[in-house]
């Protein structure tokens, strides 16, 4: 399902326009956005939660090459499904 589908989806089910269904959906995703840009973590019950995870720096290797090269810290968007969604996937 890509971004309009879902708009369309979420306008079906709350019987709203398709604006304001994607309004809503830009609010959502924009406020995660903030949060985790915070460091904040984002929990919703049943659907789960999404944090920032840190990754530590480390030792690599170019793939095409073989060089070793170092691989700085990093933080990355995380997501863990909570009960609900897993038990609706299985």
């Amino acid at each position: 399902m890509n971004k309009e589908e879902f708009v369309t989806f979420i306008a079906e089910k709350n019987k709203c326009s398709k604006a304001d269904a994607a309004r809503a959906l830009n609010l959502i995703k924009d406020s995660v956005i903030a949060a985790m840009a915070k460091g904040q973590k984002i929990t919703l019950v049943g659907f789960g939660t999404f944090y920032v995870q840190s990754r530590a720096a480390r030792d690599g290797r170019n793939p095409k090459t073989g060089a070793a090269m170092k691989i700085k810290a990093y933080k990355q968007p995380a997501f863990k499904a909570g009960k609900q969604l897993k038990e609706a996937c299985n």
